[in-house]
């Protein structure tokens, strides 16, 4: 005699039982089937890179040549200090980008289709998260090909170049985590989008990202010093040794290589395991 063994809706989807190697696998197929909608999306791929240039032309020669580094107002100067912190701003802005694509899969009704096949639980989350790093990584290069045609140089040799633009993407993909959990706390891509920019905006500019925080108000210049995002920028400056590093008795901007690989972890670990448990329990 046999039982009827469909899953009822509203009861738990099929669990996975392939442990850490089916959790890989599942979290690259999904990695691979947002690749390919980006791919056949380009506009999605442009509209991303036209914006980081634009930051990078209008800062250069809008403001290039009324911004004082280290007491210089000149634009080659301030050009080269700039780079960094908008290296920086395109990896954490692409938080947006992976909040809106979530809360557009949950919109659809996708990711109710992942949840009842048995796949790890954070496959689709991390899948998306991987995806999106490989799109900033893309923009990142563009966008260092645009410094340079602007006059930023790179002083400090290619290895510690590229340390620089690890700590970079390491930071944009700790980001793309908080990006994950506002998309699923949300119910369309529009709010996910606006919730993913306003907060980024104050973390970005009380940073030592476009100007130097000695020339900002005592009060908020600790608040600048500690910002995860300044952690980023300033060892990025010294590992391409651009001008504007901040001499400050702050930990993290005495140690910046460090604090920018701690607060990235840190990142990490929480607002994976937040996104991860969110969408569990709504898949229950």
């Amino acid at each position: 005699m046999s039982a009827v063994t469909d899953t009822a809706p509203g009861t738990r989807a099929p669990q996975p039982s392939g442990g850490l190697s089916q959790s890989v696998t599942d979290s690259l197929v999904i990695a691979k089937r947002n690749l390919i909608r980006m791919a056949r999306i380009p506009e999605m791929v442009i509209f991303g890179l036209i914006q980081p240039v634009m930051f990078v032309v209008l800062f250069s020669y809008v403001f290039g040549g009324s911004m004082s580094v280290g007491g210089s107002l000149d634009p080659a100067t301030y050009r080269e200090f700039l780079m960094a912190g908008i290296f920086a701003q395109t990896v954490t802005f692409a938080t947006a980008g992976a909040g809106a694509g979530i809360a557009d899969d949950m919109h659809k009704g996708l990711v109710d289709r992942f949840r009842s096949l048995p796949m790890a639980r954070g496959a689709v989350l991390t899948g998306r998260t991987l995806a999106d790093l490989v799109q900033t990584a893309l923009t990142v290069v563009v966008l260092a090909v645009v410094g340079l045609l602007v006059g930023w140089r790179v002083h400090e040799g290619i290895p510690k170049a590229l340390g620089a633009f690890a700590l970079l993407l390491f930071l944009g993909y700790a980001f793309s985590w908080i990006g994950a959990l506002i998309g699923l706390s949300v119910r369309t891509p529009e709010a996910a989008t606006s919730g993913g920019l306003i907060w980024l905006f104050p973390v970005t500019f009380v940073s030592n990202a476009f100007v130097d925080p000695t020339m900002m108000a005592s009060w908020i210049r600790p608040v600048a010093e500690w910002n995860p995002f300044s952690a980023t920028v300033q060892a990025c400056r010294e590992l391409f040794g651009n001008p504007g590093v901040v001499q400050s008795d702050a930990w993290p901007m005495q140690h910046p290589v460090w604090a920018s690989l701690i607060w990235s972890v840190l990142i990490i670990v929480v607002f994976r395991t937040l996104a991860v448990r969110k969408y569990r329990s709504a898949a229950v």
